[in-house]
């Protein structure tokens, strides 16, 4: 199996919000290391560490242009190259405080407004690099092809590999894998503190992309590259 990639936005490394997802999720993205997780009132450590697995293989980020393959005789090189021709064309979104919510059965960090200058940065992300991007195949599609998309999302997953692009597109930290109300529940109040805490610091500006690979299925998402947006 070919390796996958994707463009996601994730925080300087070491910097403040950086420290609490990747502690949040327990595993530092760029080296592939376990880090401990906080101590909660709320949630215990063993239950902490099942409700992060799943996005804890991601690594904290924000997925910008979702995991592909790359097409033909593409490289890692050539991917890598186009990621900063594309990062010197696109200036820094400030994504201003975020907050905790549930999207669906899981929860996530989002910002207070989808502004167009960050639905227009995902989008470039989108359709710039799209070339780049092996078709799906026939399994692929329908692995993805949920029983709840509508007819749009259906024609963007054709288009792009993904249903949940461009107008569809929405902004978020994944901070948890599915889960019970209640659990939820808990697990937004377990970041409520850190959260309004990291809000009070200058804000987060989305100030590079970032380019991730999966090598195997199944395998943990790795932090191979940043590309800094022209400022």
């Amino acid at each position: 199996m070919r390796p996958r990639y994707a463009i996601y936005f994730a925080p300087a490394h070491g910097s403040p919000w950086w420290e609490f997802g990747a502690r949040w999720l327990g595993r530092d993205e760029r080296d592939d290391t376990s880090l401990v997780q906080p101590t909660l009132v709320q949630i215990a450590p063993d239950e902490l560490r099942e409700i992060t697995a799943e996005p804890r293989r991601y690594g904290f980020h924000a997925t910008l242009k979702a995991p592909f393959s790359l097409s033909g005789d593409q490289t890692v090189d050539d991917l890598t190259a186009r990621l900063q021709v594309m990062a010197a064309t696109l200036t820094p979104v400030l994504l201003g405080p975020l907050h905790v919510t549930t999207l669906g059965d899981f929860v996530a960090l989002v910002p207070a407004l989808a502004t167009d200058e960050l639905m227009a940065l995902a989008a470039a992300c989108v359709t710039g690099l799209d070339d780049l991007r092996a078709p799906l195949s026939e399994v692929d599609l329908a692995r993805r092809r949920i029983e709840h998309l509508n007819a749009r999302e259906q024609e963007l997953l054709q288009a792009y590999g993904y249903p949940y692009v461009l107008e569809r597109f929405r902004f978020h930290f994944t901070l948890s894998g599915p889960v019970e109300s209640r659990a939820g529940q808990r697990v937004q109040q377990a970041v409520a503190a850190p959260v309004a805490q990291l809000n009070e610091a200058p804000p987060l500006v989305l100030d590079r992309l970032c380019l991730f690979v999966e090598s195997a299925p199944g395998q943990p998402f790795k932090r191979i590259a940043d590309a800094a947006l022209s400022a």
